[in-house]
């Protein structure tokens, strides 16, 4: 792909079927969008001290920040954006947010990453407002775990936003469940029969390194590959990658009515299908999770000029890396996964 210099040239040289592409080719069709950074939630792996505010920082973005965000990746062919945080249904507009962004032309898809606070008094609402699948955090399915987990004995709550999920009628609900050795592994098998009872994805997520949880990473990271190999002796079968999908591997089997997904990021090749791009609730674009920090786009999301917008996405999409350095011990300026979405 050849960048353009000028806002007005800014397809010229693109190939419009293939969409935003970096230099190696990959296609971007999905934006994390991150609401704020809070989270109220004290999860060992993320925020074991719970949340601490920054003195100093930018505020938010307001809706219409975000409106100017999502109409310009729109514009590149970016048609799926999920909205995360910290918890991102802490912000009081939450429903207004989600009704805004779905209403932008392009976007065909929008979802969304919760703790499942207030889910199951709020899932018809957010499910109205055009939010098509969620993912719930359930890191255990022992309450005692869960609590000592995530600092909040809230396992019955999360689980009743579960079943209120399924009954507002979102296209997927999929649990996220982050993989601990000495933790939650001994769940493992649990975990997999109680998706093959219901109509649920699950996804099993390895401890990723960041600049805070060094040693906790250590003592407790898990390769996805252990799963898999579980999973392949018990009948379940690898699926064929679906257009849009997030990095998650899944497997399905004949007798199971759910789906297991397994997200590894340590393993061999795991940038090769990088399909998304991050917006932090302060406006900056990371280009990768592990990256060495966010390149600040809220200066043209303040103005009125879109294609400025559009010309400085292209640029910076082309200077991605091809892959994360996280095999070297270098997550990059990541401090915790809360503070840019995850």
């Amino acid at each position: 792909m050849t960048i353009a210099r000028t806002p007005d040239q800014i397809f010229v040289g693109m190939d419009e079927n293939r969409g935003l592409t970096d230099a190696i080719g990959r296609r971007f069709e999905y934006l994390r969008l991150s609401l704020t950074d809070v989270c109220n939630f004290r999860c060992t792996y993320c925020l074991p001290e719970g949340y601490r505010k920054v003195h100093g920082r930018p505020h938010p973005l307001s809706i219409a920040e975000m409106i100017r965000a999502v109409r310009a990746f729109a514009r590149l062919g970016l048609w799926k954006v999920r909205l995360t945080g910290g918890e991102p249904t802490l912000r009081s507009d939450f429903t207004q947010v989600a009704r805004a962004i779905a209403a932008v032309p392009g976007i065909r898809h929008l979802a969304m990453t919760t703790n499942g606070y207030h889910l199951a008094e709020r899932a018809r609402a957010w499910r109205d407002a055009g939010i098509s699948t969620i993912n719930i955090s359930v890191d255990s399915l022992d309450p005692a775990r869960f609590a000592a987990i995530t600092g909040h004995d809230r396992l019955a709550e999360v689980l009743r936003g579960v079943s209120a999920a399924r009954a507002a009628g979102f296209d997927n609900v999929k649990l996220n469940a982050v993989l601990m050795r000495g933790v939650n592994d001994d769940e493992l098998a649990a975990m997999i029969d109680f998706v093959a009872a219901h109509d649920l994805s699950l996804r099993f997520i390895e401890v990723m390194r960041t600049n805070d949880n060094v040693a906790f990473f250590g003592k407790h990271h898990l390769a996805g590959a252990a799963v898999a190999d579980q999973l392949k002796a018990a009948g379940w079968q690898r699926l064929p990658r679906l257009p849009g999908a997030g990095p998650a591997v899944e497997y399905a089997h004949p007798a199971a009515k759910g789906r297991i997904g397994i997200i590894a990021p340590y393993s061999r090749d795991f940038c090769a299908s990088c399909n998304r791009l991050r917006l932090s609730s302060e406006g900056k674009l990371h280009l990768c999770l592990f990256g060495d920090g966010g390149i600040d786009l809220r200066p043209l999301l303040q103005g009125d000029d879109e294609n400025a917008l559009v010309a400085q996405i292209v640029t910076l999409t082309a200077t991605k890396a091809p892959a994360h350095r996280l095999s070297r011990g270098d997550s990059g300026a990541t401090p915790h996964l809360a503070s840019i979405g995850g």
